[in-house]
């Protein structure tokens, strides 16, 4: 049986404040450390050992990941990083206020572009600073690819070749496999693992800071479960819920 480990990024600095954030490089903010700091701790008190980490290359994941890795002890591990694990692009929603978007746009429009798996939000103009066509973490990949905007299905859609071309690979190889990545990016994996229907995905929340462990043979999902209790995986979820 091969382990492969989920862990959402702890809590950031937007987070906090209730914005937005997706492609916006924004970092942990004190609580987030705590929470990544904890995911460690929760690994290593299971025992669990990776051969190999994927993360995105935004810093909240990034951070989130050393910082498990620190506490377990572990920070030899090759971590290997990629675009395609990015949260979910929010368009030219990113740094706005969700609860200042649900006054100007109604609660229906903000609730659909939060929940809706096909459902992008405004699009961020070619010529914006924030297009990541400007950033030059993406500097090497085809302008094509970068979203202005995305939809859960876009990001599904991003993420799968990666999964199906870097990471199963490993996972049939039998090696133990740690994702440290981003709420809808995890989403759209575990929407995949798991056969969730496009109405249900609505429904499902990942937690900030707590281990989803599937237990693999082969591709196929032979069991999952979080590293928690069920009184602080319901008080994760909830929060998790609130932020998305």
């Amino acid at each position: 049986m091969t382990n492969l480990v989920l862990l959402r990024h702890g809590q950031s600095e937007w987070n906090k404040l209730g914005k937005f954030t997706g492609w916006v490089d924004v970092d942990l903010s004190p609580e987030g450390c705590k929470e990544a700091i904890s995911a460690g701790e929760r690994l290593r008190k299971e025992g669990m050992t990776f051969d190999l980490v994927y993360t995105s290359v935004l810093k909240r994941a990034i951070r989130t990941t050393w910082l498990a890795l620190e506490r377990m002890d572990r920070m030899y591990l090759p971590i290997q990083n990629s675009w395609r694990l990015n949260e979910r692009h929010y368009g030219a929603l990113q740094g706005l206020s969700k609860e200042e978007m649900t006054k100007v746009h109604g609660k229906e429009a903000v609730h659909a572009w939060r929940r809706g798996y096909d459902v992008r939000p405004p699009a961020l103009d070619s010529t914006d600073p924030m297009n990541p066509r400007f950033d030059p973490r993406y500097r090497g990949v085809d302008p094509a690819e970068l979203p202005s905007c995305e939809s859960l299905k876009d990001t599904l859609e991003r993420v799968l070749p990666y999964w199906n071309k870097e990471i199963l690979p490993q996972v049939l190889a039998g090696r133990d496999v740690l994702v440290s990545a981003h709420g809808n990016s995890l989403r759209a994996l575990v929407k995949h693992l798991d056969g969730i229907s496009d109405e249900k995905i609505a429904d499902l929340n990942i937690p900030t800071g707590i281990p989803l462990v599937y237990e693999m043979k082969g591709e196929t999902v032979q069991g999952h479960r979080y590293l928690a209790s069920e009184e602080e995986l319901d008080k994760a979820t909830q929060k998790a819920a609130a932020v998305r």
